[in-house]
């Protein structure tokens, strides 16, 4: 069972995240859930929200301590919350930001993971371009997408179709493909270094 750990603040679709997570696995054949954890609700506050994929049907129901994957939407909770509590040895970690792991003052943490499955992204920037507004949610899926190949970048281009219609659909899915597409050029240069 992969176990996902989105966090990031109140209005940025953290929730909206994970529900879409969980369609795009579940467009692919498997069964996902999707669940939020609220502390107090209001917009900027800290909130989590958790996605379960398996190949069979997933009888969990409690939060995900021991995450396979962690995707920060706010690089301002690195250092306020322990985001990074419980992660496995061998998992990945998307963090929005245009700042490398050193640069956010993680090398010591990036040092104790495989580098391979350690990201950057910046989906706030490309949010904001396509959509003109600072939701890094979706830009997320497609980075995670081509980090992990857990999921496809189909899969989530139609997530995000059931969950938004239009132009907004169009300019999240557009999002998501150049989130895509810088994911995949990060790790072509990984390999090369």
């Amino acid at each position: 069972m992969l176990q996902i750990r989105i966090h990031g603040r109140g209005g940025q679709g953290v929730v909206t995240a994970a529900e879409m997570l969980s369609i795009a696995a579940f467009e692919q054949g498997r069964h996902a859930q999707a669940f939020p954890s609220f502390g107090s609700e209001r917009t900027g506050a800290p909130v989590v929200a958790f996605c379960r994929i398996d190949d069979k049907e997933i009888r969990l129901r409690e939060p995900i301590l021991e995450p396979d994957v962690l995707i920060v939407q706010d690089p301002t909770l690195l250092h306020q919350v322990d985001v990074f509590q419980g992660l496995k040895p061998d998992g990945y970690v998307l963090i929005n930001s245009k700042r490398t792991f050193d640069e956010l003052g993680l090398a010591d943490l990036a040092s104790r993971f495989r580098r391979e499955r350690l990201v950057t992204v910046p989906a706030t920037e490309i949010a904001l371009r396509h959509l003109g507004r600072p939701l890094p949610n979706a830009v997320l899926l497609g980075g995670f997408a081509a980090l992990s190949g857990l999921i496809t970048l189909d899969a989530v281009s139609h997530a995000i179709n059931d969950k938004f219609k239009g132009k907004v659909a169009d300019a999240n899915v557009d999002a998501a493909a150049e989130a895509h597409a810088f994911v995949e050029n990060e790790m072509k240069e990984l390999d090369h270094a």
